[in-house]
């Protein structure tokens, strides 16, 4: 039972992620990238903090420690894949974000020595090609744009990996705040450094700001982190990469666009790849047993 909770918690998280998009696209044109990522782990943080506060009286040396590492993680991903946007397009950049999916199963093996699952290997690659499918426009062209995001899948697939593998000992919530309060300082030691510290206060742009910060920060990474404690970090990695399917989804729904052939076959694709990866095509050995009875 709590494996399918959090799955349906990673899959929520995917659905917030996904509306963030057209929040994202909203936002900045009102902040800069970095302010945009000062103010959502900010907002996280102190959302967290007054929520969740008599948690952090017995928060253990440890808790604090690995809360650190994930918040240099988020906030390093988050650095790269805005600076590589600036230098390539938002589809390969979707589509190299989304190669963390691969990069996951990597880690554990090389690192830890970790038996690879080939069931869900093969559902990575799938919703790998499902996202390249849903929003790649194929060019040869590689600059340092897409270095960068490449980049940013690495730290993302750290971020999956090494939450699974802290929450088993840590409280999820009390490891998120701390991450959380990491990123945002990091996020406002980069905004003064760049001096970018005119900040606007339209409705529009606070509104979209608001929503990053309690919806696609604060509410989606805690049930990321709550969500992991009961899911391979794999098959979380798997479900997030929806993402991109559920960006679609509010583009067309919310910004009228035009929903083509191309993007209904990658979202099949990323489908499968799920189903894969949960089922391990347990359903067609059944029926396979069956018919030999």
């Amino acid at each position: 039972m709590q494996k399918y909770i959090g799955e349906i918690l990673l899959v929520v998280t995917a659905i917030i992620w996904g509306s963030g998009f057209v929040a994202s696209a909203v936002s900045l044109e009102y902040y800069t990238p970095y302010q945009i990522l000062a103010g959502r782990f900010l907002i996280g943080a102190i959302i967290l903090c007054i929520v969740f506060h008599k948690k952090l009286r017995n928060m253990k040396k440890s808790t604090l420690l690995r809360g650190t590492v994930l918040g240099l993680f988020l906030y390093l991903a988050f650095a790269l894949q805005t600076v590589g946007l600036q230098y390539t397009t938002p589809s390969k950049n979707a589509l190299l974000t989304a190669v963390n999916v691969v990069i996951v199963p990597f880690i554990g093996f090389l690192l830890y020595k970790r038996k690879m699952d080939m069931y869900e290997l093969g559902g990575a690659v799938l919703a790998v090609i499902g996202v390249a499918v849903l929003s790649l426009k194929f060019s040869s062209e590689i600059n340092i744009g897409d270095l960068l995001t490449l980049c940013c899948a690495v730290g993302f697939a750290f971020h999956i990996f090494y939450t699974a593998k802290f929450v088993k000992e840590e409280d999820p919530v009390v490891i998120t705040i701390i991450q959380m309060i990491v990123a945002a300082i990091i996020g406002w030691i980069v905004v003064g450094l760049r001096g970018e510290s005119a900040f606007s206060v339209e409705t529009e742009g606070v509104l979209n700001l608001l929503y990053l910060g309690v919806f696609s920060t604060t509410i989606a990474y805690l049930m990321q982190t709550v969500a992991q404690k009961y899911i391979t970090e794999t098959k979380a990695a798997i479900i997030l990469s929806t993402e991109s399917f559920w960006g679609m989804a509010f583009s067309v729904i919310i910004l009228s666009e035009v929903m083509t052939f191309k993007m209904i076959i990658g979202a099949v694709l990323i489908l499968f790849a799920i189903v894969l990866s949960e089922t391990k095509l347990g359903f067609l050995k059944k029926d396979k047993m069956k018919s030999l009875v």
